[in-house]
């Protein structure tokens, strides 16, 4: 009934740009602490009937333009072999780390319709409590960044260790990111046979590398998944931090660009060119700001895209202490937006 999001994906013309929110299904939302409250994290997301409540909270509450899947890009390391704690207010924990050839034997390419049938499950109830309201994004995370936090063990803001394991074992690394790429294929494609209408790659980290080393150590695998995938259902590519190599980003055949805030909407697009839709790139903390605020910044962020090919969005997942309010102000104004205005 919603197809703004597909149509904008497309290249076709609409009044107005789409709206979600990366993280939308969470932590700001008070209906989602209340089952935080009483299930773990990855019972959250190992139950479809949780997972499909937590995706649909945002489209009911916020009214967001499009449903993203609740999960969490680390199904993918649990599935091919390694424990994987998360702990609240401290983030992932990987206690047996890969550090060299010989943990390579802990880990492997798994049929992901025994490993990750959960998630599989929760797309198809989503999709049948959605009835064609909006369009549901799946999602995986990029080889380079699930590498991130199987070498590093944890969260990090440099991940000095994975890199310094790529520079020092570029075979093993080389090796460890071709099985994360294979795992991930299979598991976007059951996400999309599923009942996924679009999904959505996510490199946080790729932004830590310079342009020549993210196609070594990034882009060339997430080329693979594009290549794979994107005959099937339309992609988007959101590397954080990597504005330096949006041009190539943009020829991997992907539908969708998102950027973070730190580059101006004008350079992105002399950037990506005009085959592509970007999305973004508003910066999450700027939720903190007065209402009257968030609106006047939305309507010159969409004003800067300028119209067609453009999806409203966050430079990076909303932050857990946004106001309620400031997150359907965000919505409802895009919302508002009218093309014909421009």
């Amino acid at each position: 009934m919603n197809d703004l999001l597909l149509k904008t994906l497309k290249g076709e013309v609409t009044s107005r740009p789409p709206v979600w929110m990366m993280r939308q299904a969470g932590r700001y939302l008070p209906e989602y602490m209340v089952l935080r409250a009483k299930y773990g994290f990855f019972e959250r997301c190992q139950t479809p009937e949780l997972a499909c409540q937590i995706t649909l909270q945002p489209v009911d509450i916020i009214g967001v333009d499009a449903a993203i899947l609740f999960s969490d890009i680390l199904v993918v390391p649990q599935a091919m072999g390694l424990e994987v704690q998360l702990i609240e207010s401290q983030g992932p924990i990987l206690p047996n780390p890969i550090k060299s050839i010989a943990d390579m034997s802990r880990v492997r390419v798994p049929d992901v319709h025994e490993t990750l049938q959960y998630v599989f499950d929760a797309i198809k109830m989503i999709k049948k409590e959605l009835n064609g309201r909006v369009p549901l994004i799946g999602f995986a995370g990029a080889p380079w960044t699930l590498l991130c936090y199987m070498v590093q063990g944890k969260g990090s803001k440099t991940f000095d260790e994975a890199k310094s394991f790529c520079y020092t074992q570029p075979e093993v690394a080389h090796h460890l990111l071709q099985m994360i790429t294979d795992t991930t294929i299979s598991y976007l494609k059951g996400q999309i046979e599923a009942g996924a209408d679009v999904v959505q790659i996510f490199d946080s980290w790729g932004g830590l590398w310079s342009p020549v080393d993210f196609e070594e150590f990034s882009l060339q695998y997430i080329r693979q998944i594009v290549h794979a995938v994107k005959d099937l259902a339309p992609t988007i590519i959101f590397a954080k931090g990597a504005w330096a190599s949006i041009g190539a980003m943009a020829e991997t055949g992907a539908a969708g660009l998102g950027i973070d805030w730190c580059i101006p909407p004008k350079t992105a697009r002399e950037f990506a060119g005009d085959n592509i839709t970007l999305q973004g790139n508003f910066d999450p903390a700027k939720l903190y700001a007065p209402v009257d605020v968030i609106k006047r910044e939305v309507k010159k962020m969409i004003t800067d895209f300028g119209p067609g090919r453009y999806i409203a969005n966050l430079g990076h997942g909303i932050l857990p202490t946004v106001p309620v309010d400031s997150a359907r102000a965000f919505v409802d104004t895009v919302k508002e937006f009218d093309y014909s205005t421009l």
